[in-house]
């Protein structure tokens, strides 16, 4: 199956993207709004998660219910990642966590690696690949391999903001992939990064501007 570039789209959605890219919003205001954003595509991208019937008791009568049936990996690409992981656990919160540390090399603009985690049994899960910023494509299309070397499969990437360049690039390493974000941009500049965006993504979390 070829992959899917999914923009989703929701007036929450849009609202809370203007404040991520305004570039007067305060490092605290822009984490809380980031994590806010991530549980709001990630609760959109969860529609077709497998249920498995379950027999409970409610306080008058026994009575049969529907309950998760896969068990979710997120995957933050570090650093910009992990500000996407509190706002996904609230609304999964028995996920497991796993980490892949990739930086992207500003001459070349090619990912080196130099961190990766993952849990036990992480071959049967579905994993959620989390990177705020699609913009060339080479990290996380390295990350995905990586992911690919230890067995996994079932993998979606989740961002906020795509450049086609981006897109492009992911689409022909992996076509098996879907990618889910908040906005498509219009390109990248000179030194692969995304316009008009939001900034250094990772910068604007940690206050290391």
């Amino acid at each position: 199956m070829p992959a899917d570039a999914i923009i989703l789209k929701h007036p929450l959605i849009e609202h809370k993207l203007a404040i991520l890219r305004n570039r007067e919003t305060p490092n605290p205001l822009f984490r809380a709004t980031l994590n806010e954003l991530s549980y709001l595509v990630v609760y959109e991208i969860t529609r077709d998660l497998a249920l498995r019937p379950v027999e409970i008791h409610t306080p008058l009568a026994p009575c049969t219910v529907q309950q998760l049936a896969e068990q979710i990996l997120l995957i933050p690409i570090l650093r910009a990642g992990l500000g996407m992981v509190d706002g996904i656990l609230h609304l999964l919160p028995t996920a497991k966590i796993g980490h892949i540390g990739v930086y992207r090399n500003e001459e070349t603009l090619q990912p080196v690696e130099y961190y990766c985690k993952l849990p036990p049994g992480a071959e049967a899960m579905r994993v959620f690949l989390l990177d705020p910023m699609l913009a060339t494509g080479g990290s996380l299309a390295y990350a995905i391999t990586r992911l690919k070397e230890q067995g996994i499969r079932q993998i979606s990437v989740v961002s906020i903001l795509a450049a086609p360049e981006g897109i492009a690039a992911l689409q022909a390493a992996h076509p098996d992939v879907t990618l889910y974000c908040a906005a498509l941009d219009e390109r990248l500049n000179e030194q692969g990064y995304i316009l008009p965006g939001l900034g250094d993504c990772g910068d604007r979390l940690f206050g290391t501007l």
